[in-house]
């Protein structure tokens, strides 16, 4: 953040943060109409806008504008949070903070994309959600373009002008201070079992870590399952598989230069 301390006027300093279990109940509250809930809501949260722009700071934005855009982010997430599911409130928002400030700077991009094609993009778009809602699953780009009456190729071609590219190390979201990156959530086929195996040779190293470690490890590259999957397999949150495929690839490579 450069050093900087104000932020829209606000004392980054001082900004309050609020335990995971005052944000539930302060949700609670705030869907009940509790509209003090919802301002502290917000109020308690402006750090997980600030630490969603960092990713942004190096592009030659203003920062007060993308906090205020961050801010709304943050707002819709919490009109929009689930509060029956198991997760934290961070898990959900940061990824909603992040997408409303990557829509700020593709409207805003000196690239421009023509506005016919802007539209038919966002229609896409809608209708994309719509048919996941219905049919429980991603809808192909034909079933795109027969929904808004538009050739299979427009939707493509104005889908691939709205997205912006994205870092593989950039964050998808973090909980509990871990944070879960692109490259986590892409599968990996190109390992095989024995080239693993005989690359690592690490066989008494494996042996001494923990059933779930192991278990972790197989299925993430003896399977070539992402990180989101293993944590549906095994259920626990993506982060602590992160955590522990880490925590587990560390002690490795100790092992072998130890050696």
């Amino acid at each position: 953040m450069q050093g900087k301390v104000e932020i829209c006027g606000v004392n980054t300093a001082r900004l309050p943060v609020l335990k995971n279990e005052e944000t539930r109940a302060l949700l609670k509250r705030a869907r009940l109409g509790d509209e003090k809930a919802r301002e502290e809501l917000i109020g308690g949260n402006l750090r997980l806008v600030l630490s969603v722009i960092q990713k942004f700071a190096n592009r030659g934005e203003n920062l007060d504008d993308l906090f205020q855009v961050g801010c709304i982010g943050l707002i819709k997430a919490i009109d929009n949070f689930d509060i029956a599911q198991p997760v934290r409130f961070s898990t959900y928002g940061v990824p909603m903070i992040a997408g409303e400030i990557r829509r700020y700077l593709r409207d805003n991009s000196a690239l421009r994309v023509s506005r016919s094609m802007r539209d038919t993009a966002y229609r896409a778009l809608q209708a994309r959600e719509r048919l996941t809602n219905e049919t429980g699953r991603n809808p192909t780009p034909d079933e795109i373009a027969a929904a808004i009456g538009a050739k299979r190729e427009e939707v493509v071609f104005a889908l691939d002008a709205i997205t912006e590219p994205v870092s593989l190390s950039e964050p998808v979201y973090a909980d509990s201070g871990e944070s879960v990156s692109v490259m986590d959530q892409i599968r990996d086929n190109s390992e095989t079992p024995e080239s693993w195996l005989e690359r690592m040779a690490l066989s008494d190293a494996l042996a001494a870590l923990g059933e779930r470690e192991k278990r972790i490890l197989a299925m993430r590259y003896y399977d070539g399952k992402t990180q989101m999957e293993v944590a549906r397999e095994i259920q626990i949150s993506q982060a602590q598989v992160s955590r522990l495929e880490k925590n587990a690839l560390t002690r490795i490579k100790k092992s072998m230069f130890a050696q």
